[in-house]
This record gives C-alpha cells, sequence and structure tokens, in this order.
C-alpha cells in the first residue's frame, strides 16, 4: 500500500513539475515573450523547443508566422536563433490592423459564431506594424533578417515566394487564411520542418483547412497535441 501511495503521490500533476524540466534560458525568453502572446507558456515553449530543435540538427530555411499579433511568438523564435548565433530569415505575415472578416464556417469550440464576436469587437487582436516591430526590436535580432509582410494573407502569401521553410506557424484563426497558408506555404516546408497549428482545436474553420488539405494532397502526418486548440506536426 505504501508503494502504491507513493506512485500514486508521483503521478499526481503538479503545477510547480509542469515547466521544471526548462533552462534558465528558456525561462528568461518566457519572461520577456509572454506579455506578448496570448498563447500561454505552455505553447510558447513548445515554440521554442522547435526552433532549438531546428538549430541542433541543422535543418535550414526561414521562420514564417502568419497571424503576428504583438510579436511574442516570434520574439521568443528569434531569441532562440540570436543564443544560437543562427541569423536566418524570418516572416510575418500580419494585416497589423487585427483580424479580418471570417466566415459562417469559422465557429469557436464553445460553438459561438466568429462573425458575432468580430462585430462585437471589431478592434480584436489589433496591433499596427510599428508596434510589433518596436517588439522585436527588444530581441537585438538583425533588422534586415525580419521582414513584416502588411496585409490579408490571402493576398500577400501567393505574392512572395520562399525557396526553404524550416518552420510554418499558423495563427490566423480562420478557415480561408488557413487554407491559402497550407496551400503555398506547406509544400515549401522542408523534410525534418515543423508545423505548428494554434487555432487547430479552438477554430472549426482552422481544423477544416487543415483536414481538407492533407486529405486533398494525400499528405499523411501527424498532428501532436500540445494544448486544446495547438498541433505540430513533422514534415517527413
Amino acid at each position: 500500500m505504501r508503494n502504491f501511495l507513493t506512485r500514486k503521490k508521483k503521478n499526481k500533476h503538479s503545477p510547480s513539475r509542469e515547466f521544471a524540466d526548462l533552462s534558465e534560458a528558456e525561462k528568461n525568453i518566457i519572461d520577456l515573450c509572454l506579455p506578448y502572446t496570448m498563447t500561454g507558456k505552455t505553447r510558447l515553449i513548445n515554440l521554442i523547443r522547435a526552433v532549438e530543435h531546428l538549430v541542433k540538427n541543422n535543418i535550414d530555411g526561414d521562420i514564417v508566422e502568419c497571424g503576428v499579433w504583438k510579436g511574442g511568438s516570434i520574439m521568443a523564435a528569434a531569441s532562440v536563433l540570436k543564443h544560437n548565433s543562427d541569423y536566418r530569415d524570418i516572416y510575418l505575415y500580419d494585416t497589423f490592423q487585427g483580424m479580418t472578416e471570417p466566415e459562417e464556417v469559422d465557429i469557436s469550440i464553445d460553438k459561438i459564431s466568429a462573425n458575432k464576436l468580430f462585430d462585437e469587437l471589431p478592434d480584436w487582436c489589433q496591433a499596427n506594424i510599428e508596434e510589433v516591430s518596436k517588439n522585436i526590436g527588444l530581441i537585438d535580432y538583425p533588422e534586415n533578417k525580419s521582414h513584416l509582410i502588411p496585409g490579408k494573407v490571402e493576398h500577400t502569401v501567393p505574392e512572395n515566394q520562399h525557396e526553404r521553410i524550416a518552420l510554418l506557424r499558423l495563427d490566423t484563426d480562420w478557415y480561408e487564411s488557413t487554407r491559402i497558408e497550407l496551400e503555398y506555404l506547406f509544400p515549401k516546408l522542408v523534410k525534418g520542418g515543423i508545423l505548428i497549428i494554434d487555432d487547430y482545436g479552438h477554430w472549426e474553420g482552422a481544423r477544416k483547412a487543415t483536414d481538407e488539405y492533407f486529405e486533398k494532397n494525400n499528405i499523411q502526418i501527424f498532428l501532436n497535441r500540445v494544448d486544446y486548440t495547438c498541433r505540430l506536426g513533422v514534415k517527413s
């Protein structure tokens, strides 16, 4: 009985253990970047570890993020790159004027229409390009390696060509934007490259666009559950 209770105690979830394996450098990155992202610690450390994996295994290619808000996620990625003196190109796609209009398919996990939220909060997730640029400047990443591309991704993504993408992070929430991002950017993701879809679990549109794309193109990829909404996959 004593051994059973000991094992049960060890297996019990403890908040203090959740991030016990983080290095001091990782903790510092989280402390710096957390105020500028809505993803939370779990998704942030997932991104940090993903970039560390790319660097450690010499997986070459751009870092591409669609849906930036205040820049917290890309600040974390850039911090890891800088720490390892790996100054690769970073591309940030966003309107820098808030969310684009959703469609009927864009419904939350709580069955709330995104159209309803958009009508009530037209300035939802708004952060202008000057603010984002200033925030990224806190990392002191080379300006010539950081590219902010304003506009709707439906227009800007097809206009920009990427030779190689090592990490593709999608966080634009809606069906149509996610569909376009996958159609144009996933083919450029290198073998061993990492795909992160932030809203797969929360927004039906993002999940539908993702599932349709992989089924249509007969792509078998395991999307690992980071938390209730975020998914991560490695391209084979």
